[in-house]
């Protein structure tokens, strides 16, 4: 991979503001011709920089608003039970990320559901399936104070 250039951080920190611009409003931002942006950015795709491009959906609008950081610990650690747990908790939907951590407890999760009672319903009929599991703590976000998807340039 050849090393981002100023241009290209440029490109990266306008596509993270707004994936939908055209080329040539972005060749308008970064003061190019179309062309040249329009190769940046496919190299920028190609080398696997820009990974892909998605719609940032409001939770609330669509009755996930209810934000749970759940801490995991496994009872047991080898590589065939972290795997295991891994494979399970990547197909649950409500799961929305999943950090393998250090310190007290081995996984943190952000997990999205429509209140409380689905939570709980989750935690046991879902979570609560996942074999080797030692403990759960789960924390309740009261307010969201800063919440951003880009990657800082």
């Amino acid at each position: 991979m050849e090393l981002l250039d100023e241009i290209d951080l440029k490109l990266l920190t306008i596509l993270q503001e707004n994936g939908k611009l055209t080329t040539k409003e972005i060749a308008q931002q970064v003061h190019l011709s179309p062309t040249p942006v329009y190769e940046r950015i496919k190299r920028l795709e190609r080398d696997g920089v820009i990974e892909k491009y998605v719609a940032i959906v409001e939770a609330e609008k669509v009755g996930k608003s209810f934000i749970v950081f759940c801490q995991v610990t496994l009872r047991r650690h080898t590589k065939e039970i972290g795997n295991q747990f891994v494979e399970d908790i990547v197909s649950l939907k409500e799961v929305t990320e999943c950090y393998n951590v250090s310190g007290d407890y081995d996984f943190l999760l952000k997990i999205l559901v429509k209140d409380m009672k689905h939570y709980q319903s989750f935690v046991i009929n879902e979570l609560g399936l996942i074999d080797n599991i030692g403990s759960v703590h789960s924390t309740f976000v009261m307010g969201t104070i800063k919440h951003s998807y880009a990657v800082p340039i």
